[in-house]
């Protein structure tokens, strides 16, 4: 049941968020996000944990993106507000629900610059005047007091750029990913011209040498999700695009494909110009998994090291680029949020050039704290993919209410199929949710855990004047998805037990009945259509009219 408090139709902000972000800024938000640190130690992992059947990996995760982005662009188009993501499942299932996701999509946001600056540093190591912000302990590069230091101030400076209109913002992260997409390609290219060895394939131990559960693993655990991450951007600008209903659905759709090519050529690229001297032994064991700056210094054994200038210059920019773009949609994120109600309405406000301030040094704050717990680029890996999956897990189940809820609302990009896909999309999140396995799982159900405390400490000492109803009937499915879920993974091949209950494959039939049983019980429970009308009004069309 709700509560019988009602959200008033609105209520006042400052200036307002301003729509000035065209066709090319939007998907170059969303491309700028995709082609970012994971493309400097993606291959890498990837190759690491699956050997060169890590091409097989590129391709499985790219196409569970992209299902998973043609559900976002129906939804984008349909409602271009800011902080999209975290607000559909609030108009599909209320407030518990939408307080929930909510939260999965700030802590996805707002986690990412730091392993952004987190690459940069790493990369870093290749000057000796930085040798002294990092250490080498459990296998892992990690960061000294200095390089926490520093680590602080890149936080800084990405935080402090933001504080410029959006569209000056678009104009600068443009420009940067002209960048940031030509060096990938440029990098492909060499490395096909200057050193090709097709032996590489079969070399180590291998094409395949971990069969089924390394190919599967490699897509959320190596990296391989988190390089795809970032096609939502454009969903989370959506309330500053100059034409939202043209614009939203081709962002997001081009930017998915052009990231997955640009990776699975990059990961081609790598695997075939690696000295024999870096593939002896195991693919896990292998030299080139000591490598700190992966293609520069490739390039340098390789004898290109003009190249190996141009990667460690790009090691700032394309990082640097995406920490950008992610503290700028934390911050509209959070401000979608206060719209809603579930944080305090402090979030809303802006300054003079329309941009959510403190939203902007909220995410400033968490993402330094992330170098304490997580002080190196592979520790926080894990953590983003599922937080970022289990954000996506809410669009497929919003999607599905919509098209049976409001079947006749305009939608400028109408997705064929919607009715099996919307399913299939739900169910290809929990595969990747499962994949991420039970160590970077139970962490991140302690950042669930933690959300809470702060949505009912908002509600409680009531620090936003709208009190979103509950709706408790239509998020009834939520404890038993996350539980079910937990359950799952820590059965399965990927959790802790020698002998799992649900072994390979036999996983991947659980973690499916599972979905469908959850999907269509939330499909059951939905808010009817006049509530889910109703909420759209007060929120989306108070906020489309103070856009300028």
């Amino acid at each position: 049941m709700g509560t019988t408090e009602a959200a008033p139709a609105t209520h006042a902000g400052p200036p307002g968020l301003r729509r000035e972000v065209g066709f090319i800024g939007l998907i170059w938000a969303s491309e700028g996000s995709i082609i970012g640190s994971g493309w400097l130690f993606g291959a890498q992992g990837a190759l690491a944990a699956a050997g060169p059947a890590a091409i097989i990996s590129w391709g499985i995760g790219g196409v569970a993106i992209l299902i998973l982005a043609l559900v976002h662009a129906e939804l984008g188009g349909m409602y271009p507000v800011s902080g999209g993501t975290a607000r559909f499942p609030h108009y599909a299932f209320g407030g518990a629900a939408g307080a929930s996701f909510g939260w999965f999509s700030w802590l996805q946001a707002a986690t990412v610059a730091p392993i952004e600056v987190l690459a940069m540093i790493t990369y870093g190591q290749h000057y000796s005047w930085a040798n002294g912000w990092l250490k080498t302990q459990g296998g892992q590069h990690i960061l000294t007091a200095s390089g926490i230091a520093v680590a602080v101030g890149l936080m800084a400076v990405i935080t402090a750029i933001n504080f410029l209109s959006i569209r000056l913002l678009a104009r600068t992260n443009s420009a940067a990913t002209w960048w940031k997409v030509g060096i990938p390609l440029l990098t492909i290219f060499v490395f096909a011209v200057a050193q090709f060895h097709v032996g590489n394939f079969t070399a180590a131990d291998g094409f395949n040498p971990y069969g089924a559960k390394g190919i599967l693993s490699a897509v959320s655990s190596s990296g391989i999700i988190f390089a795809l991450l970032g096609f939502e951007q454009a969903d989370q600008l959506a309330g500053e695009s100059a034409n939202p209903k043209r614009d939203i659905p081709r962002a997001v759709i081009g930017s998915i494909v052009i990231g997955a090519i640009i990776y699975i050529l990059l990961q081609v690229a790598f695997l075939a110009a690696l000295p024999a001297s870096q593939i002896q032994g195991t693919w896990a064991t292998a030299a080139f998994n000591t490598l700190t700056g992966p293609f520069a210094q490739v390039a340098t054994l390789i004898s290109l090291g003009w190249l190996a200038t141009v990667l460690y210059l790009d090691a700032v920019v394309s990082p640097a680029g995406t920490g950008l773009i992610y503290i700028t949609g934390s911050s509209r994120v959070s401000y979608g949020l206060s719209r809603n109600g579930y944080v305090p309405s402090a979030f809303e406000a802006t300054n003079r050039s329309g941009v959510p301030w403190v939203g902007l040094i909220a995410a400033f704050v968490v993402g330094c704290v992330c170098f304490l717990p997580f002080p190196s680029w592979r520790s926080l890996v894990g953590l983003i993919t599922s937080a970022s999956v289990l954000m996506y897990a809410g669009a497929p189940l919003s999607f599905g209410v919509f098209r049976r809820r409001l079947p006749n609302v305009d939608r400028p990009y109408r997705l064929p199929g919607g009715g099996w896909m919307s399913p299939l999309a739900f169910v290809v999140a929990n595969f990747l949710i499962l994949w991420s396995g039970w160590t970077t799982d139970w962490k991140l159900g302690i950042a669930i855990l933690i959300g809470y405390v702060v949505l009912i400490a908002n509600r409680v000492f009531r620090m936003n004047p709208v009190t979103p109803q509950l709706d408790l009937r239509a998020a009834q499915w939520l404890p038993a998805y996350l539980i079910g879920m937990g359950l799952v993974v820590y059965a399965s091949d990927f959790g802790p037990l020698r002998h799992p209950w649900f072994p390979l494959w036999w996983d991947l039939a659980a973690v499916t009945v599972l979905s469908l049983a959850i999907y269509y019980w939330a499909m059951a429970v939905a808010l009817p259509t006049e509530q889910i009308q109703r909420m759209v009004d007060q929120v989306v069309v108070p906020e489309q009219a103070t856009l300028h």
